[in-house]
């Protein structure tokens, strides 16, 4: 008798923790109202906390709260480790006796609608030095536990992120590449004289980091007291002059004389731009992260770790395929595809990080590999409501096309509001859109919340600036657009005007479609399709 063919099943995926239906908010913190400029770690933190809770949100996902360099952008950070000082709650600081009460006046007079992030370098950081001097001589309390063990324990990257920051103020804010060669050279410049002479700077510097983490260690024990997890985001690519490309350019492809860059990142013409857009990112080697494990990559996701959640890695598709544009080239059509590091990357992620929960930043042109990788992990990846309409039945965001492993938006940091990507879409979009959701268009920002909460996505997550129905004054981010991103905050009264009507039909909407976590008692058994 002949063997019987035996049944094959494909590998299980690497990470499967999207189970259970659920919803979130997006918003930044530095959106946040507040008297000084730009949104910190403070009460109008606690009542946006409240505000989720009161309309049964579980979730709040935020951008990087890397500290910003030029342009603002908290995807282009000077370290992927450290914090943003502009989130440090000052007015605490001076409860604490490490500011005099009126050392925040000038703040008070920066815009409520808008982040001056020029004004904010000019006022904060004098104020953020004055605070380490203080805790230095001994004035005011040190509220977050000891400042030496918290340099000793971050010492893995916060040591050459206060060098680099030091050096970077003393040569007038230039780029580390353009700086004496001992300095440029991380292993000379911590021996050097000059590190000596810029120890208080340094101090100060690791000081606001003491000051960031401490307080953010609150919110998230605010958040998690709420019920509420934190939706972290890091980009896949550092920033070329950042503290982490100084301090060890053998894992990028730098020119080893000159630190400047052999090719960088970008993306070929898309969606929001016929030239591609052209990122100015170093690239990896990755062939020296895989000598060492993926080293570094894992100290980064554990730090994420530490921080939030749950992390959203932006442009999922650089590990399997990135592109290289030779350094240096005006536009980013002169680039090419090449491989990533593949599976093997993840595997290394779940060897140190079995638990770690990740949502891959999967928008775009997808190339085999990359959708190959993306099913081989397991990630949920993401969906716009936006890019749904105005095409073929086959458009992978229609809501009838989505997976259940996937988290949907109307539109994310990048995109418009939705009423002012309806407001500027053609006729055949919108006509599309009201037809296949059975809508007039007149409230379209709520048509798309609602499909949200309907779609079989498992989490659906929304921006602030859409339950505000808010046009594109709104706007938070434009791809491609040098200036003017990143300043956009509300003011509390809109939130205040939220609670009440608004969240009790946002919780009957989390309720009606299965996003809110049913008690242990009522979950479905283990193993049970959702």
């Amino acid at each position: 008798m002949a063997d019987l063919p035996q049944a094959t099943t494909a590998p299980a995926p690497l990470f499967d923790w999207l189970t259970a239906r659920g919803a979130g908010v997006l918003l930044h913190p530095t959106c946040l109202p507040g008297d000084f400029g730009v949104g910190s770690f403070d009460n109008h933190l606690d009542r946006f906390l409240e505000f989720l809770e009161a309309a049964g949100f579980q979730y709040w996902q935020l951008c990087p709260l890397g500290p910003t360099g030029y342009g603002d952008s908290p995807y282009q950070c000077f370290s992927a480790f450290a914090g943003n000082p502009y989130l440090v709650n000052l007015y605490e600081l001076t409860r604490l006796g490490l500011l005099p009460q009126d050392a925040l006046g000038p703040l008070v007079f920066l815009s409520a609608d808008r982040v001056d992030y020029g004004a904010l370098h000019r006022l904060v950081w004098p104020l953020l030095g004055r605070a380490a001097e203080a805790a230095r001589s001994g004035r005011g309390a040190g509220p977050y536990g000891d400042f030496a063990a918290f340099r000793e324990t971050q010492a893995g990257w916060l040591e050459a992120y206060g060098l680099f920051r030091a050096l970077k103020d003393h040569f007038e804010g230039r780029p580390w590449w353009s700086w004496p060669a001992e300095a440029r050279d991380y292993r000379r410049a911590r021996g050097s004289k000059l590190r000596g002479e810029l120890a208080a700077a340094i101090e100060t510097h690791a000081f606001t980091q003491y000051l960031f983490f401490g307080q953010w260690r609150r919110v998230r024990a605010a958040a998690a007291k709420r019920g509420i997890s934190i939706v972290g985001d890091i980009p896949i690519f550092t920033a070329m002059d950042s503290a982490d490309t100084l301090s060890a350019p053998h894992r990028f492809e730098l020119d080893e004389k000159t630190g400047q860059p052999l090719a960088v990142a970008g993306v070929p013409p898309d969606y929001f731009s016929a030239d591609g857009q052209l990122w100015g990112n170093p690239l990896y080697r990755w062939d020296v992260h895989a000598q060492e494990d993926y080293a570094w990559w894992i100290a980064r996701l554990r730090a994420a770790f530490e921080l939030y959640d749950i992390v959203r890695i932006d442009h999922f598709r650089g590990f399997a395929d990135y592109w290289r544009v030779p350094f240096p080239a005006p536009i980013a059509r002169a680039g090419e595809w090449q491989p990533g590091p593949g599976l093997a990357f993840f595997e290394a992620v779940r060897r140190a990080l079995p638990a770690a929960r990740i949502i891959a930043e999967d928008l775009g042109e997808l190339s085999d590999a990359a959708r190959q990788l993306l099913r081989a992990t397991g990630l949920p990846g993401m969906a716009i409501l936006q890019f749904a309409f105005g095409g073929r039945p086959t458009n992978p965001y229609l809501p009838f096309n989505l997976e259940r492993n996937s988290v949907i938006y109307p539109g994310t940091h990048d995109n418009d509001t939705t009423l002012g990507w309806y407001a500027s879409a053609g006729e055949k979009t919108r006509d599309h859109a009201r037809r296949l959701l059975r809508v007039s268009g007149t409230e379209i920002g709520w048509d798309f919340v609602r499909t949200a909460f309907e779609a079989v996505s498992r989490l659906a997550v929304i921006p602030l600036q859409d339950l505000f129905s808010l046009g594109s004054e709104g706007r938070f981010n434009t791809p491609g657009k040098p200036d003017g991103n990143w300043q956009w905050r509300y003011r509390q009264a809109q939130l205040d005007r939220l609670f009440g009507t608004t969240t009790a039909y946002l919780r009957e909407l989390v309720e009606l479609n299965g996003r809110r976590p049913a008690p242990p008692a009522e979950r479905a058994p283990a193993g049970a399709k959702t």
